[in-house]
């Protein structure tokens, strides 16, 4: 009985450890440094984009229905964002070669990132260990590099006006 107790507890904290996924960056902190290939191949960086307020989204999959949905809202959004001083960057799992066909396919004007191996996603709290699929969350991160607002639960249709929104209230602090 003790050895079967002993493996029950083994067997919970190994699938307890699987599910787990590393902390959100909350705000107030500094934004987890990233390099990432974008559509074209290009190495970007968070250091990249400093002195911008930076629209850093996560997302399952290039060209599905919510996905498509949120890029293209960003896209729709974009000389509004711009004139904000705001940088959109949408990061998913999928590599570049799939990046590249998604943003010609919707003409989207900014860079997505791929994180094939999911270690940023996962810096940021956005990928469950095991999965190969992003949460779709979204990190508003300020000029200085600091997480000024984070998204978890997202509607894709009105989450680019939302964010919208967040960057008029926080730019007027």
């Amino acid at each position: 009985m003790r050895r079967f107790v002993s493996a029950f507890v083994a067997a919970a904290l190994l699938l307890g450890l699987s599910c787990a996924r590393a902390a959100l960056p909350v705000a107030g902190a500094l934004a987890p440094a990233f390099s990432l290939a974008d559509q074209s191949g290009t190495p970007r960086s968070l250091a990249e984009f400093r002195s911008k307020w930076v629209v850093l989204y996560f997302y399952p999959k290039d060209d599905t229905p919510g996905c498509t949905e949120e890029a293209c809202n960003f896209r729709d959004d974009i000389f509004v964002l711009e004139q904000m001083g705001a940088q959109v960057v949408g990061v998913s799992l999928d590599d570049s070669a799939s990046h590249a066909l998604f943003a010609k396919k919707f003409s989207l004007p900014f860079p997505l990132l791929a994180d094939p191996s999911g270690a940023v996603t996962r810096s940021y709290g956005a990928l469950t260990q095991g999965s190969r699929y992003a949460q779709r969350y979204t990190f508003l991160i300020d000029p200085a590099g600091k997480v000024a607002k984070v998204y978890t639960s997202v509607e894709t249709s009105r989450h680019s006006a939302e964010v919208i929104e967040d960057l008029k209230r926080l730019s007027k602090r």
